[in-house]
């Protein structure tokens, strides 16, 4: 797998206000392109074409279209893991996995095409991000089903595998992303109106605090 920072601007010193945005103005580019032709049917010209930007003012940012498609993964991660990051152990068991599910399913009505560029990567066998998905989020996720596990332990939660948990989190929250073709198909006038999601959140809090909630 390509370095982690692959970013040409990054890898100065100090970043400024336009490199940062630059970049992000590239990725978001580079997302759209993506979603559209995939990485082998994506080219540099195109991003840079809906980026705005000429070719060599892009390569001063990225030396490849490798290097961009791996950047925009990261960057869905990074996304995803900030609120997983946020699971506290010193807080109360529902209220910190009721506002995970919350976040999770926020992300996959505000970020569906990163959501289903990702999905697509992990699908093909992740060639690209192996490296990351055993390293950095393996770390992460099994830090906080430690936090789970104790929580379990003190009889705060019923007993339940932490890992398939959170596995169960991801697989119903990032549905709506992945699937939203389906979900609009099915539900019709609802998903046009968008009140699927909030329906989707009260449902969801509902199944996991009823399933999970402890004794105490």
């Amino acid at each position: 797998m390509a370095d982690a920072g692959i970013a040409r601007a990054g890898r100065t010193r100090r970043r400024t206000r336009i490199q940062e945005a630059n970049e992000e103005r590239i990725l978001d580019a580079a997302l759209e392109v993506f979603s559209t032709y995939g990485l082998r049917g994506a080219t540099v010209d195109q991003i840079a074409a809906v980026a705005g930007m000429t070719k060599p003012n892009l390569l001063y940012y990225f030396r490849r279209k490798d290097d961009i498609y791996l950047a925009v993964l990261q960057r869905t991660l990074d996304m995803w893991l900030t609120p997983l990051e946020a699971l506290s152990a010193a807080g109360d068991p529902m209220t910190e996995i009721t506002a995970y599910v919350d976040r999770k399913l926020e992300m996959s009505r505000d970020n569906p095409k990163a959501s289903r560029l990702f999905a697509m990567e992990v699908m093909q066998g992740a060639p690209v991000i192996d490296a990351v998905l055993k390293g950095r989020l393996k770390a992460l996720v099994d830090e906080k089903a430690a936090v789970i596990a104790g929580w379990i332990k003190a009889g705060r939660l019923q007993p339940v595998d932490p890992h398939h948990l959170i596995f169960m989190i991801w697989a119903t929250t990032q549905h709506y992303a992945d699937f939203d073709v389906q979900v609009r198909a099915v539900l019709g006038g609802v998903a046009r109106e968008s009140l699927h999601f909030e329906r989707a959140r009260a449902t969801l809090d509902q199944v996991f605090l009823k399933g999970i909630k402890g004794p105490v």
